[in-house]
């Protein structure tokens, strides 16, 4: 799992490195609070280059998205910030829902991603059928009698078809 707030770059150059060098540094980019504020620290590092065309030879913590060997995403910033909101757990959702494929962290307006996280988060459960408990728990007024008769595994397989997903531990309302 990614924790953008321990999110880091080694930074070379494409000169060195064609000259057989991979003299670099790595960046912590909490220590920045935008990215020209970053790329000025890329500057002073590889000050005895002019122009220098700087190389992300490495990186930790940061979706592959947001970077690449030579680019970053210009919003990569707003979106630390705003995934520092979210807790630990929260965070590793949203990655994973991220990760879903129907949400682009690079292009899309990070605080409707938020939103529409927020939305679709339903929480952490054991499996899918953890999550139909609760369901029938909050939705249903069963007796203590229907209950042992209810089937939840049944109930779980078709929660899950249709309108919600389930992976790693997280349950999804699907969008």
């Amino acid at each position: 799992m990614e924790n953008l707030s321990e999110a880091r770059i080694y930074v070379g150059t494409y000169a060195k490195y064609n000259n057989g060098s991979i003299y670099g540094k790595w960046l912590d980019l909490s220590d920045y609070s935008d990215k020209e504020e970053f790329y000025d620290a890329c500057r002073e590092l590889h000050s005895d280059e002019e122009d220098a065309e700087y190389m992300f030879q490495d990186w930790e913590n940061i979706p592959s998205s947001l970077i690449g060997e030579s680019w970053l995403s210009d919003n990569l910033f707003e979106v630390i910030e705003a995934v520092s909101d979210l807790n630990e757990n929260e965070q590793e959702a949203f990655y994973i829902w991220l990760n879903d494929g129907s949400h682009d962290i690079d292009t899309d307006d990070i605080s409707g991603l938020i939103d529409s996280f927020r939305d679709d988060y339903q929480g952490e459960y054991k499996d899918e059928e953890d999550y139909a408990y609760e369901v029938v728990e909050q939705c249903y007024e069963l007796t203590e009698f229907a209950k042992t008769y209810f089937d939840y595994e049944k109930f779980a397989r078709d929660l899950f078809i249709g309108d919600y997903w389930f992976e790693s531990g997280y349950v999804f309302r699907r969008s």
